[in-house]
């Protein structure tokens, strides 16, 4: 019972049911079983081993419905026109880009090389160069049937992402789907009558199937994001399973309109307001251009935000935690365990190399101010934390330091725990000064 209301939350998934797969007998309700928890919008997988990405697997249109499964995955263009150290300069600089936020190292997620020489030959050697240089998924990205099979042939075994068949190459794309197991792209621009007949056919095929109606940016956004929006209401409220797939949205074009000599700022501006908002419409996947931070993190942040779980807040254990080498005489200070609440004191406790002890108090994942008002977080709680954490005997003094966001809380905790609540600064920024200058020993 306890593995089924996991299974009907989608908290778990049915695989984990080892008896279902491993002894014949069941064979039948499997199938059904498989059938009745089919998401609306099917799992594709891209790549294999650690480093693959799944996209789809959406269950609902909206998030507070139930939540989001599968961030969208973002794919950083490469050309086949690069070569030698600066192809090798590309995959590193997608590899590592990293930004760590909330505890989470925020990360790219794959390579989409582009055919610009429309060599079949060329194709393949940089594809097989890319496929050396990293272990993670790999769009190949090319119109022409002859030059995803040449890139296709190179990657053997990796499972890309072939992008794309068309109504005119779709039956010489699904062979070279079949023939090496990719998932791969129906595109057809501007008409999802047609494009929904050419997933259904690709997806009887046996093919693992992934949608791109056209993007268009600029002017001409809003009719893209009713085309994303369509397609997904489609699938998730009206049971349509010929648009039952993840959809690919491609900001990278907005750079089509870029001409020499003109500001790239203003390309990359435009590339990250089309990714933010085909991000918002239910794009699973995206194929960028630029690496710079700026244009980076504000999608990264949105797409953390908005794939995580709206019924279960992020938070961090609570317990005590040390700084530095705290000894008898080091500062006790308290926080709530939400998660950014947390992990901005961390770091700024960090940067200012004070030696201390931190008491990580639950508070059901509430900031301060949240969890003071909704009475998580009470004179009581407190005492109750630092009795279960022992913060007696971390210390010879009684002295506990209060965010200035709780300074109500300060004489009922008092009363509660038998020490001195000290007010704190209210953003910790100032802790540094706060600990450095003692006033947390002054009266």
């Amino acid at each position: 019972m306890a593995f089924a209301t996991k299974a009907a939350e989608y908290t778990i998934g049915i695989k984990a049911c080892t008896p279902l797969y491993r002894e014949r007998e069941y064979g039948d309700k499997r199938g059904k079983l498989e059938e009745l928890m089919r998401p609306p919008v099917r799992e594709v997988v891209i790549g294999t081993g650690e480093n693959k990405v799944s996209i789809g697997g959406e269950l609902v249109l909206y998030r507070h419905d139930l939540r989001y499964m599968h961030p969208t995955a973002f794919f950083v263009d490469i050309a086949d026109t690069a070569s030698g150290d600066e192809l090798k300069k590309r995959v590193e600089a997608i590899e590592n880009w990293t930004y760590l936020y909330i505890g989470m190292d925020l990360r790219l997620d794959g390579v989409a090389l582009r055919s610009v020489t429309g060599d079949p030959k060329k194709f393949a050697e940089v594809a097989k160069r890319v496929g050396e240089l990293t272990n993670w998924p790999i769009m190949l990205c090319s119109l022409n049937p002859k030059v995803l099979a040449a890139g296709a042939e190179a990657l053997s075994g990796r499972r890309p992402l072939l992008f794309a068949a068309t109504t005119d190459t779709w039956q010489e794309v699904s062979e070279i789907a079949q023939k090496h197991q990719c998932p791969v792209v129906a595109y057809v621009p501007g008409d999802l009558s047609e494009l929904k007949s050419l997933s259904s056919t690709l997806h009887q095929m046996g093919l693992d199937v992934v949608l791109d109606p056209g993007n268009e940016f600029g002017a001409a956004l809003g009719a893209t994001v009713d085309d994303f929006s369509m397609l997904r209401r489609a699938a998730t409220r009206e049971g349509d399973q010929g648009v039952g797939f993840p959809l690919l949205a491609t900001p990278i074009s907005v750079w089509g309109d870029y001409k020499e000599g003109e500001a790239e700022e203003l390309a990359k501006w435009q590339e990250t307001l089309a990714g933010a908002s085909m991000i918002i419409r239910y794009a699973d996947i995206l194929v960028l251009h630029s690496l710079d931070m700026w244009v980076q993190l504000p999608l990264t942040f949105l797409r953390t935000n908005l794939y995580t779980d709206p019924v279960k807040p992020v938070a961090v254990e609570a317990g005590l935690r040390e700084f530095g080498h705290p000894t008898k005489d080091s500062p006790v200070m308290y926080t709530s365990n939400f998660a950014l609440t947390f992990f901005t004191v961390e770091s700024d406790i960090k940067q200012a190399g004070i030696d201390a002890y931190l008491l990580v108090v639950d508070t059901e994942g509430l900031s301060i101010q949240s969890a003071v008002a909704g009475r998580k977080l009470t004179a009581d709680v407190i005492a109750e934390a630092m009795k279960e954490f022992k913060v007696e005997e971390k210390v010879n003094h009684r002295i506990l330091i209060s965010p200035g966001m709780a300074a109500r809380l300060s004489g009922e905790t008092e009363d509660a725990s038998g020490w001195t609540v000290k007010v704190g600064p209210k953003d910790s920024s100032g802790i540094s000064k706060y600990i450095g200058d003692e006033l947390w020993k002054k009266d």
